[in-house]
Parts: C-alpha cells; structure tokens; sequence
C-alpha cells in the first residue's frame, strides 16, 4: 500500500491544478528559481554550524564534555554510553548518526544502551542546524529563550527514551 500513496499524491495535485486552472511546469520552475536563492542565502549559515560540530568533535572537546557530565546523566537515568550522542545531537545529524551507529555496533541492536540511543535519535533534533537555517530565512534574530528551551528539551527526551526503554 505503502508504494502507491507518492503517485498517489502526485496524481491528486495534477488533478487538482487542472481543477484551479494552474499552470504546474510554470509553477515548479518559479519553484526551482526561487530554491536557488534560498541555497544561496543558507550556505554561509550552513557551512559556519558544520566547521563549528567538525571542530567540536575533532579538537577533542567532545570526549572531555561527555566524561564530564557522565556522572549527571548517569543520575539522570541516561546511561554513560549515550551521553556523547546527547551532547553531539543537537549540532550534527551526520555526526550524531555516527555515534549511534558505533553504539549500534558495539552492543548490539537489541541491549538497553543501543535502544536509549536509537529512542534519543527519534526523540531531539538538530536544534544548532534547525535555529540557523530558521534565523537565515526570518527576521527574528533575537533567540534568548529559543535555544535553552531547545537544549532543555533535548536533555528532558533523552530521560523520557530512557525511562520508556527501561520500562518497556
């Protein structure tokens, strides 16, 4: 069922720009002209927020972070084996599934710390990625409560995926 709903959608919008008389090919090419400007503007933001995760990771500042605050997440319920994926999550998509697959790797798709990992991967988002490309594209520049909300949320998922993996 699953393979029909894309040509699915696909025909209901022909049908439907036949119904509202729109011309679709002018449509999607002012589409596609419109998608280069926004490439354009995003790709300073874009390239900052990438030197900025690829620096974390590689100056080291990530192991000594995660070792940190291993003890405070440990009392959190968060295990010490996720805490670099709950640290990294937040800036880097790629770099996040690096880590969860190097978890998945080591223990096991099955065990209780590859199942944390995978339930925090479902439950944060790239808060850093996200906030750059939204502040690239709007007027709102000031985000003094965005991103601790943002990051205090994160963390409060990490504890709820692993509060549900240890009671499920």
């Amino acid at each position: 069922m699953s393979v029909y709903i894309l040509p699915i959608l696909i025909v209901l919008l022909f049908v439907y720009s036949f119904f509202k008389k729109v011309n679709v090919y002018s449509s999607f090419v002012d589409g596609a002209k419109s998608s280069f400007d926004l490439v354009l503007n995003i790709f300073p933001y874009i390239v900052a927020i990438l030197v900025a995760v690829a620096l974390f990771r590689e100056s080291g500042l990530s192991n000594i972070l995660t070792k940190a605050v291993s003890p405070i997440f440990n009392c959190l319920g968060i295990p010490s084996e996720v805490c670099e994926l709950v640290l990294l999550r937040p800036f880097s998509g790629s770099g996040s599934l690096a880590v969860l697959d190097g978890i998945l790797g080591m223990y096991g798709a099955d065990s209780f710390v590859s199942r944390c990992a995978c339930c925090i991967m479902g439950s944060s988002e790239t808060l850093f990625y996200v906030t750059t490309v939204y502040i690239s594209k709007t007027s709102i520049k000031k985000l003094s409560f965005a991103i601790p909300v943002g990051i205090l949320a994160s963390i409060f998922g990490a504890i709820m995926a692993c509060l549900m993996c240890r009671i499920f």
